[in-house]
């Protein structure tokens, strides 16, 4: 088994015909796993034998919280096979990210997840940010985390010096992360 990391327009045909089934699989709306290229989509799959186990993206961009600019990461469209689950394949690909995250040049990584997957992010590294809300969509057509239906909580970690210094602002706070209208979340 390998970790295989490409820019998502970069990732080989093979292996994207297998995330397109994948995707299906979990979300058979038909979706196409494509995200916003100005969030620098870098796709991460763990690979068997030439076969995707398991999948998920990393998005990137500047953000402003409490008036401070910070290089932020998020994990999207995070998936295992359902013929795989329960081998410890996501957790792998998952702490990889987190790994690979925290190498890069980000002060902090972000994103949201449904509140019982909260366990197994924090065990690949993460931390639940306690009451904070991440705010996406557009200024002009924000899609909070909290938003009505929705049961989500904010996972984070702080990277760099700057994120860590000022990590406390995070916590049960509102996060105008805007990722625009394709990923509304990561």
């Amino acid at each position: 088994m390998q970790i295989m990391s490409f820019p998502e327009e970069a990732v080989p045909l093979e292996f994207r015909t297998q995330i397109l089934d994948l995707w299906r699989e979990v979300w058979p709306s038909g979706a196409d796993p494509a995200h916003d290229p100005a969030l620098h989509p870098v796709s991460m799959i763990l690979v068997d034998d030439g076969h995707v186990l398991a999948t998920l993206d990393i998005l990137t961009k500047q953000i402003t919280h409490a008036g401070r600019s910070y290089r932020a990461g998020g994990l999207s469209t995070v998936v295992t096979r359902s013929t795989a689950r329960r081998r410890g394949h996501g957790h792998h690909l998952v702490s990889a990210a987190h790994t690979a995250m925290a190498a890069a040049d980000l002060d902090i990584g972000l994103f949201t997840c449904d509140r019982p997957l909260a366990p197994f992010y924090e065990s690949a590294g993460w931390h639940t940010l306690p009451g904070t809300v991440l705010v996406g969509g557009t200024p002009e057509a924000p899609f909070p985390s909290d938003h009505p239906g929705m049961d989500k909580v904010t996972m984070a970690d702080f990277f760099s010096p700057r994120g860590r210094t000022h990590r406390l602002s995070f916590e049960h706070a509102r996060v105008e992360l805007y990722p625009g209208e394709i990923d509304k979340l990561w």
